[in-house]
């Protein structure tokens, strides 16, 4: 049967008028933009292979061999070869499964650091916003000092405090970069909800105080923390890699980590740049997706861009 013009404006005023939640149009609008679905499609991508680095590496991160080894030269590094897609590196380890394995480390440290980060941004936005007075403004001052020092450098200050660099020091370390940002926006978000009809409603029915908090405006207030939540774990990935590059983060020979890979590679950029190519490209794509994804999510949610 041949649907009339009539009949598809009738279809599509009618899907206008129905309501969708709040979940559903955001999704709505992510699926009909470009720069989200890139992130989605760089952040899955980078999730699998960071989920299955251990079946995909051929070898060990700290694995040598022979072959590759006996080809080392002062002036020379071997390259690609049969076995070896992406050949060796300065010690004859196998590159590619270093490269692979590095995605395995930098997507723990940076969803560690970010959870850390807002876990606690939460607890100090929520009793912040929720009860106000000389807690808000110790708890904002605090925050203040925090926003005051540019991320990577607070981040350097807090790992060079460490006895001795390794991968906890670089998740703490990150992690408190985070605590200001989540507490700040939870914060204000708080703030807009203590005004709003429904926790008016409940606090004059009597409904005790932490029960309006945790029932009525934490969830309302969320929302947006946790869209932020997606964008810092692109500077937590950043700022990781980071903290390696300059020695502060784990040495270890047996964890590959971008970062670390890079400042390994400075030696041997007039020799092999690919040493320096392929890390540093993987922390650029992997940061990249998670801006694009947190971004549109952001404006998913916006309720000003609705149309």
């Amino acid at each position: 049967m041949t649907v009339t013009w009539a009949q598809r404006r009738k279809a599509r005023l009618d899907d206008l008028s129905a309501g969708r939640s709040l979940t559903s149009e955001a999704f709505r609008r992510l699926r009909r933009e470009p720069a989200a679905i890139a992130g989605a499609v760089i952040v899955g991508l980078f999730v699998v292979v960071a989920a299955l680095a251990p079946l995909i590496a051929p070898h060990g991160a700290a694995e040598t061999f022979p072959q590759l080894q006996e080809n080392l030269r002062p002036g020379a590094i071997p390259g690609p070869q049969d076995g070896f897609p992406l050949g060796s590196d300065q010690l004859g380890r196998d590159f590619f499964s270093r490269v692979i394995l590095a995605a395995q480390q930098t997507l723990l440290v940076g969803v560690l650091a970010t959870l850390i980060g807002l876990v606690v941004g939460i607890v100090i936005g929520t009793v912040a916003g929720a009860f106000g007075g000389w807690v808000d403004t110790l708890l904002m001052r605090i925050t203040d000092v925090l926003l005051a020092i540019p991320s990577l450098l607070l981040a350097i200050s807090v790992a060079a405090l460490a006895a001795s660099p390794s991968q906890t020091t670089v998740i703490i370390a990150v992690a408190i970069v985070g605590v200001p940002i989540f507490a700040r926006l939870l914060r204000g978000s708080m703030l807009a909800q203590r005004e709003s009809d429904h926790v008016v409603a409940a606090t004059s029915l009597g409904v005790k105080r932490s029960a309006v908090v945790l029932r009525h405006m934490l969830p309302n207030a969320i929302g947006p923390v946790i869209v932020q939540a997606t964008l810092t774990l692109a500077t937590s990935i950043l700022d990781a890699a980071a903290l390696s590059f300059l020695g502060l983060g784990d040495a270890d020979p047996a964890r590959a980590e971008w970062g670390l890979m890079l400042a390994q590679a400075q030696t041997y950029l007039d020799v092999r740049p690919a040493l320096a190519f392929y890390p540093a490209a993987a922390i650029i794509v992997v940061a990249l997706g998670f801006t694009l994804l947190g971004e549109s999510l952001r404006e998913a949610i916006d309720p000003k861009g609705r149309r």
